[in-house]
């Protein structure tokens, strides 16, 4: 039977306690870990969210009826212990923060009891996730879990203060909006007042953090709720957190810097690590060519090497059919890995197909400086030599190859760089290499659309030097646009903002849109800059994905409390989940079934 706490306080948490406490009458509340009866004493290991404390229980000390309760104890009964602190009577635990104190109890409570869980609320579990999903609550007790969240906050209240104090206000914005379908897929909402109208949730506050630029609010910051309806990864999420920020009369170089300098706080209060100033900075066209990725992990070398020019005379139908095509060859060389078993180059040639590539050439410089390779025998030798020469081989080293559209290629070797890395164990967790990737194409051609399409958004300045290129040669214009990249993760874009009539509107056209269009759908933006709006850039970070950084996760889950699965349903309250007619028809909508959809198209 439950016990209420009946004006029972508590005095601390359980880690809280230390040596300094010995001799002193406390109250600990929490959960128990474990119960270890060893005759006339009981010993109870008792958890919350600080850690775990170890809990004596005697007869003698706790009187007949409390050493009852005790001896009935089991996993996750809620229990509330009055008693004193004392040096450890056993051996010290030096894996505990308490490890050299224990509580020796005199009054016990049974709070709550449990019945025994699906898994055991441990450190590192080895239970399926899904599982753990279903009973959220339960995985969210495991003290790894508790640990990323009590990160989270802390980093949370860091940026609040140190945005503050560079003076930046935190304004709402809303969360019902007009949906915007330029960009991800927008999650829509009924509105029963408007019937057959919809609000779309934001997918970022952009809209109106540039409004209150507009407003004259100057450096405006918010901790944002955002949500696309778009397909999941290890790092993404249907309903996601951004720390979304704006500022007035400012150019590229202010808004990094105090970005700079807002990274390099969290990152030595959080993690004593101190990160060098300025982050470098890398153009997206040295990125793609050097890293085959807009988002380089700079942690390893094996870097992208053009060797188009090399073999543009080779016999090699496969490079020499690229380069016809305008395509590129390009390779990188894995170091020391020239003994790589074939069924592992196999491998690697499967992973590359997974990317676009028709296949991958390799070429491996024995030891003693002989060759073998997949194309040797339709190349010269001197041909071969300048080809490793080119890509700095040495013996045992292996050279991988790509031949196709440059798009194509980076793909695949920039993904192919990674895949090796993770192989062979390159990737520190403990190293942080941030790099800002700078002058992003304006527009990206959409083969789905039969247009050009933007980057990142229609709001993003191009280049000044560009500016005349936006109607005559859109894909050659660069964007002030920039990234902040961590460990190959981006963290965060932003962008210079269009705050010109004249360019806002070129730029509309270069998208294909009609006056018209570009009214009904940003039309209240337009009219905002017809009373006068300053120069603005701003950046927003996936926060989510800079905890996993910090917390050194793989997976963007374990630091939300409560997560979607890769399908965007909830498997612990099963949403999404159906609704009442009643429901529907206050919103004057009507669904019909999958199945008769199949049926009527049969």
């Amino acid at each position: 039977m439950a016990e209420s706490m009946k004006g029972l306080k508590r005095t601390c948490r359980c880690a809280e306690l230390g040596d300094n406490n010995i001799g002193q009458n406390v109250t600990v509340m929490g959960w128990v870990q474990k119960q270890r009866n060893k005759g006339g004493i009981i010993f109870v290991d008792l958890r919350d969210r600080s850690g775990i404390l170890q809990l004596i229980f005697e007869e003698d000390e706790i009187g007949s009826e409390g050493f009852a309760k005790a001896e009935k104890l089991r996993s996750e009964f809620v229990v509330a212990v009055t008693g004193e602190v004392t040096a450890r009577s056993g051996a010290v635990n030096e894996k505990l923060a308490t490890g050299t104190i224990e509580l020796r109890a005199k009054a016990i409570r049974v709070l709550s009891e449990s019945e025994t869980p699906p898994f055991p609320i441990e450190r590192d579990s080895k239970t399926k996730e899904e599982l753990r999903l279903k009973y959220r609550y339960l995985d969210l007790r495991r003290p790894d879990l508790q640990s990323n969240l009590i990160l989270r906050s802390r980093v949370a209240m860091l940026i609040r203060q140190f945005l503050s104090e560079e003076g930046f206000l935190e304004i709402e914005t809303p969360m019902l909006t007009k949906s915007t379908p330029e960009g991800a897929r927008d999650y829509l909402v009924p509105s029963r007042v408007h019937p057959g109208s919809f609000y779309a949730l934001p997918q970022s506050p952009q809209i109106f953090k540039q409004l209150l630029m507009c407003a004259g609010y100057d450096r405006y910051f918010q901790i944002a709720r955002c949500f696309r309806d778009e397909d999941l990864r290890a790092d993404r999420q249907p309903e996601f957190t951004q720390l979304d920020m704006e500022l007035s009369f400012v150019d590229e170089e202010d808004v990094m810097d105090v970005n700079e300098r807002l990274l390099k706080k969290v990152f030595k209060e959080i993690l004593d690590v101190d990160i060098s100033l300025p982050i470098q900075r890398m153009t997206w066209q040295e990125a793609m060519d050097r890293f085959g990725s807009d988002k380089p992990d700079l942690r390893f070398g094996m870097e992208l090497v053009d060797v188009s020019d090399i073999v543009k005379n080779c016999e090699f139908g496969v490079f020499t059919g690229a380069l016809e095509a305008g395509g590129s060859v390009r390779g990188i060389n894995a170091k020391g890995q020239g003994g790589m078993p074939r069924k592992k180059i196999d491998a690697l040639v499967k992973y590359a197909k997974d990317f676009g590539a028709k296949g991958l050439a390799y070429l491996c410089v024995n030891e003693d400086g002989t060759y073998k390779s997949s194309f040797a025998k339709f190349m010269k030798e001197e041909e071969l030599e300048a080809l490793v020469s080119a890509m700095d081989g040495q013996p045992g080293d292996l050279l991988l190859f790509a031949a196709d559209k440059n798009k194509v290629v980076w793909d695949v070797l920039g993904n192919l760089r990674l895949e090796i890395a993770r192989n062979l164990e390159l990737l520190d967790k403990n190293e942080f290499c941030f790099v800002w990737i700078t002058e992003f194409p304006e527009f990206e051609y959409s083969e789905e659309q039969g247009r050009y399409v933007a980057m990142h958004h229609p709001f993003t300045m191009p280049m000044e030097e560009d500016i005349p290129l936006l109607k005559s040669n859109p894909e050659k214009v660069r964007a002030r646009a920039y990234d902040i990249v961590l460990n190959g993760t981006e963290l965060g874009g932003g962008s210079i903002r269009i705050h010109q009539d004249d360019v806002q509107e070129t730029m509309f056209e270069a998208l294909g849109f009609t006056k018209e269009k570009a009214n009904e759908q940003f039309g209240f933006l337009i009219d905002a800059f017809k009373y006068g709006v300053p120069p603005h850039a701003g950046l927003a970070y996936g926060l989510d994905r800079l905890i996993m950084l910090i917390a050194k996760q793989d997976n963007i889950r374990d630091v939300i409390a409560f997560p979607k699965m890769k399908d965007a349903s909830c498997l612990m309250t099963e949403a999404p989940g159906t609704v009442d007619d009643k429901q529907l028809e206050e919103l004057c909508l009507d669904v019909k079934a999958v199945a008769e959809e199949i049926a009527e198209s049969e």
